[in-house]
């Protein structure tokens, strides 16, 4: 049986298996409303997760049929990906903000195969080794990227549109535009008072951007389309300071535990990613690609540890840092490909 937990006032949190990831789970969000239930995410698309879902719901006397909604944070498959297997059993809606609903429609669209030339051509310009990108260029002659996670996520029904009220009978709930791990996270802010009594205003389901004890991953935004320089580390910041300024009660997220005392723990996160940029500044005295600047910094694990996909990841939350530096004027990017970066 998966852990639930009952967050009082019609609130309850279920773990949701994801499958061989150290984030072990999602906490998918039940909330009860006035046309049945709702949830807030819904976890990985594998069997053993809907499984897990199902007994978690079993659990409260709610079956999957009874769903009546499903509010998506962002379009990661930790979060949207059982959301059509519960649309198809219960006939709920699916809501979601229109920037991931762009993302979902893109990615399935478009072709498998640009999507691995678009990676591998990312890579190359980010300075990865050959030896890196030879295993996606296979897995493009092999058409292997059929097998990847998301290319077939569920269009939502509804949009999610910031600063209204969802259409919940009988609750507040909020949407607070949070950009920044995706192009359109958002955040849930429950406007009702806490169940306990605790100081603040209201619960806020936040989904990946705010977590008690982890720091978000702010890659890239993928639109091989798209040739603009996004700036999602800013977003990301940006977001981070609205959302303390809120200063929501308790803070339900979908990975680790319930948590109060937003402020502090975006504080906490505006110190930890200042103090990567001043220490990337250190770095870049010389110029260095994107892949050479990710090699350098610090990581949960040393760099010949870090596995193939986890070093993707890395490089593009470190072209993030850069972008972000060449933004505030503290750094340049050179002309050349690879692109390389130096600080002023």
């Amino acid at each position: 049986m998966p852990q639930v937990i009952d967050h009082r006032g019609g609130v309850w949190s279920i773990e949701v298996p994801i499958p061989d990831n150290p984030l072990r789970h999602t906490l998918v969000h039940l909330l009860d409303t006035g046309r049945g239930p709702v949830l807030v995410d819904t976890g990985w698309d594998d069997p053993a997760s809907w499984d897990a879902l199902d007994a978690g719901l079993d659990s409260l006397g709610v079956r999957i049929t009874d769903i009546h909604g499903v509010v998506v944070t962002h379009h990661h498959p930790d979060h949207h990906g059982l959301s059509g297997q519960v649309r198809e059993a219960s006939g709920a809606w699916i809501a979601m903000h229109a920037a991931d609903a762009d993302v979902v429609r893109r990615t399935r669209e478009a072709e498998p195969a640009r999507w691995l030339d678009y990676l591998a051509d990312k890579l190359c310009r980010a300075g990865a080794p050959d030896e890196h990108v030879a295993p996606l260029r296979a897995a493009r002659e092999q058409g292997r990227m059929r097998t990847l996670p998301g290319l077939r996520a569920a269009l939502p029904d509804r949009e999610i549109v910031p600063g209204e009220l969802l259409d919940l009978k009988d609750r507040r709930l909020r949407a607070i535009w949070t950009p920044g791990h995706t192009p359109g996270h958002v955040c849930l802010h429950l406007e009702e008072d806490h169940p306990a009594g605790l100081p603040g205003h209201g619960r806020l389901f936040s989904g990946d951007h705010l977590l008690p004890g982890i720091t978000p991953h702010i890659g890239l935004y993928e639109d091989p389309d798209d040739a603009t320089v996004t700036d999602p580390l800013g977003d990301y910041l940006d977001s981070l300071e609205r959302v303390g300024r809120l200063a929501p009660a308790e803070v339900l997220p979908a990975h680790q535990h319930a948590f109060a005392d937003a402020p502090g723990r975006v504080r906490e996160l505006l110190g930890h990613h200042e103090e990567r940029l001043t220490g990337l500044l250190d770095l870049l005295a010389q110029p260095l690609t994107p892949w050479q600047t990710a090699e350098r910094m610090e990581w949960n694990r040393p760099w010949d540890e870090i596995p193939y996909g986890s070093r993707n990841i890395a490089v593009s939350e470190a072209e993030a840092h850069l972008r972000r530096l060449v933004k505030l004027g503290r750094a340049e990017m050179l002309s050349g490909t690879p692109a390389t970066y130096v600080a002023l």
